[in-house]
């Protein structure tokens, strides 16, 4: 398959992902504390998980629209694709990318990040970058998946009993997910994804401020810029490898 060919196929992959995402979105996004959402705003029982986020029986159309999140995972996959080549390490990129932009979205939203999907995430990409060691012409580590888990959910755990009300513990464990993607490909760019985060939350906050719909003790969602850095830094390991 020639790389233009890999990363057309990859954009599709994503923007089929992506279409499925709205409903889950949806659902997910209720506040902390309170149960998964299970009907629409007018109440008539929302069923399943994937699909489109639009009440059959009211019409009422309740989360994201599809187009968004669809072209978002679209461009996610897309560019994994091309960084990342015929490596067998894609496979598991394409799986891990989709459920990253639904971690971002719902995080976005209520400022939560589901232990369902969280803990899975860091249990499949240690799972699953285990059996691509096993494979030829695989181009990372699986050791260091597992010490940088390790490590950088140890290191968001510490800022999380430093400071409860800046760090959630939702994205500690969220850190064992992205340590293990960026681990993989050295420490380098663990740390590289990891500066990458708090530099876009640094960045996001402070410009909140500026424009005055926030203080400087205003919480914000942190899990979008976590997984925008651990994306950004994969898609330099993976083109350094």
């Amino acid at each position: 398959m020639t790389d233009l060919a890999l990363v057309l196929a990859a954009a599709l992959w994503g923007a089929a992902a992506g279409a499925f995402l709205p409903r889950a979105a949806y659902r997910f996004s209720a506040p902390a504390g309170e149960p998964w959402r299970d009907g629409c705003p007018q109440g008539h029982p929302v069923p399943g998980w994937l699909g489109r986020a639009h009440c059959a029986r009211c019409g009422t159309a309740y989360g994201p629209g599809v187009l968004p999140l669809s072209l978002a995972t679209a461009l996610v996959c897309a560019a994994l694709a091309a960084a990342t080549g015929t490596r067998p390490e894609l496979g598991v990129w394409l799986l891990l990318g989709p459920v990253g932009v639904l971690l971002a979205v719902v995080d976005f939203r209520v400022q939560r990040l589901p232990d369902a999907l969280t803990l899975p995430l860091a249990a499949a990409a240690l799972v699953l970058l285990g059996v691509v060691a096993l494979l030829p012409e695989h181009a990372g580590a699986w050791p260091t998946a597992l010490y940088g888990a390790l490590a950088l959910g140890g290191g968001y755990l510490v800022l999380f009993l430093i400071n409860p009300a800046g760090m959630g513990f939702g994205d500690v464990k969220l850190a064992l997910g992205t340590g293990a993607a960026l681990g993989w490909y050295g420490w380098s760019t663990l740390m590289l994804g990891t500066f990458a985060g708090f530099l876009l939350g640094a960045l996001y906050g402070g410009a909140l401020v500026v424009v005055r719909r926030a203080g400087r003790r205003t919480a914000i969602p942190f899990g979008p810029f976590l997984i925008t850095g651990a994306f950004l830094g994969l898609l330099a390991g993976a083109y350094a490898a």
